[in-house]
């Protein structure tokens, strides 16, 4: 009967271990080299950022602002720029969800947006979209005064007068802003020009302090005028500066003009005004110097007065739309100082209107007083702001 082998306990135990081992090995995805690779699931904290752009698509309606929002993570910056790379500048919002630009999308235009985003993990990433704004079916145009660069008396106001009616005239206001050196009060106010067009003047509370240095920034691009207006498709901006301290101080009823620098009489010139009793009156109250315009074709029947004269008149300084000027007048040199007897303007002799002429500039009040005139100048008639109260010019703003 043969020997049974007896294996040494060292032995024995390796033998059971392996056996043990062994069938848990065989059921090990890691141990099986034909097991597929496993998938790794994000974190919640790493989940990709949810960017949406307002507007979005191809010709969509201008006029509002650009707008970026952030689900799962935060904004970190916004780029918005358009075909020729102007940028609507805009400020992240402080809890990194939202972005807003400070300007609207203007008519006509294809915007980029490039939004940089990092998700709750800390993981950084771009997203980029685009859209197209329709164009602008009218455009409205603005002429406006002073021009830039400008030197100008106290009285001057900022002046726009646009193309085509203004019925969002709030909206518009708004994007009119105002820079002076020293901090000058003043209002906007809405008016009807002499031409019949819509029109906003800017003037002080007072006169300006010489020497304040003025900026006007309409910001109009992309804001829509309303009915029958059209957008405004472009910015526009002029920047001057306030000279002396000048007032012209017109007696109709005495027939002298003096010129008044800094508070003291530089010189007191004979006059002769407008023809009592009819048309050819001329205008009281507060008339700004518009231009000097040298010499100028004057024809009565321009300004209603049938064939009454037509002649070139030398010196020749704007006051009014309407036609009222200061100027030479040779022809009515028996009358200065004694009688009016003008067409409606303020005449002198040549010798007074050549140094006159040189001493004033546009912006300069004429304050006129006399018994027989045609009234105070209109607001719309040149700049005859200066005719209504501080309290009443304000209510002519559409933010009031």
């Amino acid at each position: 009967m043969p020997r049974a082998r007896v294996l040494p306990h060292a032995r024995v135990r390796a033998v059971v271990v392996a056996a043990l081992l062994a069938p848990l090995a065989a059921c090990s995805p890691s141990a099986s080299p034909g097991a597929p690779d496993s998938k790794v699931t994000p974190s919640a904290d790493d989940r990709p950022v949810t960017v949406t752009v307002t507007p979005t698509g191809e010709q969509v309606p201008a006029g509002a602002p650009v707008r970026v929002t952030a689900a799962g993570g935060r904004l970190t910056s916004v780029t918005v720029t358009d075909a020729e790379n102007h940028r609507l500048a805009g400020k992240v919002a402080a809890d990194g969800r939202s972005w807003v630009s400070d300007r609207k999308a203007v008519p006509g235009a294809a915007y980029t947006v490039t939004a940089a985003t990092r998700t709750e993990g800390g993981t950084a990433k771009s997203t980029r979209a685009a859209f197209t704004t329709a164009p602008a079916d009218k455009v409205n145009k603005v002429d406006w005064r002073p021009g830039a660069d400008a030197t100008v008396g106290i009285a001057q106001p900022i002046s726009l007068v646009f193309d085509h009616p203004v019925k969002n005239r709030a909206e518009v206001e708004k994007q009119l802003k105002i820079t002076t050196s020293n901090g000058t009060e003043g209002s906007w106010g809405w008016i009807s020009d002499w031409s019949g067009k819509d029109r906003v003047d800017w003037r002080p509370r007072t006169y300006w302090k010489p020497g304040t240095k003025v900026t006007l920034n309409a910001e109009l691009n992309g804001t829509d005028s309303g009915t029958d207006g059209g957008w405004f498709v472009r910015d526009y901006t002029t920047a001057f500066t306030i000279g002396a301290r000048q007032v012209v101080k017109v007696d109709l009823d005495s027939h002298r003009l003096t010129l008044v620098r800094d508070g003291e009489t530089v010189r007191r010139i004979p006059v002769s005004g407008g023809t009592p009793g009819g048309d050819k009156r001329s205008w009281r109250g507060t008339a700004v110097l518009m231009a000097k315009e040298g010499t100028v074709n004057m024809n009565s029947e321009t300004v209603g007065l049938g064939d009454a004269y037509d002649k070139m008149v030398d010196h020749s300084m704007r006051l009014t739309w309407s036609g009222m000027y200061a100027h030479a007048a040779p022809w009515n040199a028996r009358y200065f100082g004694k009688a009016n007897r003008s067409s409606g303007c303020i005449g002198m002799s040549d010798a007074d209107a050549a140094w006159f002429y040189g001493q004033v500039r546009p912006g300069d009040p004429f304050e006129i007083t006399g018994k027989d005139t045609k009234g105070v100048v209109a607001p719309g008639n040149g700049f005859g702001a200066w005719n209504l109260s501080w309290t009443e010019w304000q209510q002519k703003s559409a933010l009031r």
